[in-house]
């Protein structure tokens, strides 16, 4: 028998606090994450911004003030966050938003990098 792969962490609560503009996902490993809304914005997984292959995503600039109009649950493993900006074809499965969770900091610090190298704004124009 082979190595079982370890079990993809589940949210026990996602809760979307607008005026503070942070979602909250709480994870079944006791651990709860608070992410920005520019930041799962900025870090979505469709295709519009990760591109449809590896060196093929793009900065989006101008998220600073983006919200999220709804959430769509998904069969049993994700989300789909509807951004006020029109912005609904991003489905965040369980393992991408731990993943975000998880890695914030890091990522958060990279897009920053990223959006300066190309002299784009978190503002909107």
């Amino acid at each position: 028998m082979g190595e079982q792969a370890p079990q993809t962490p589940h949210p026990v609560s996602i809760r979307l606090r607008r005026r503070s503009r942070l979602l909250e996902v709480r994870f079944d490993t006791g651990e709860t994450f608070e992410l920005p809304l520019e930041y799962l914005r900025v870090h979505s997984p469709s295709a519009e911004v990760k591109g449809h292959g590896p060196g093929q995503g793009r900065v989006v600039p101008g998220k600073q003030d983006v919200g999220i109009e709804r959430i769509e649950p998904v069969g049993n493993y994700a989300v789909r966050l509807c951004f006020d900006d029109g912005h609904a074809s991003g489905l965040y499965s369980w393992r991408i938003l731990y993943d975000l969770g998880r890695n914030r900091e890091r990522y958060w610090q990279d897009y920053l990098r990223r959006l300066e190298s190309v002299g784009m704004s978190r503002r909107a124009d």
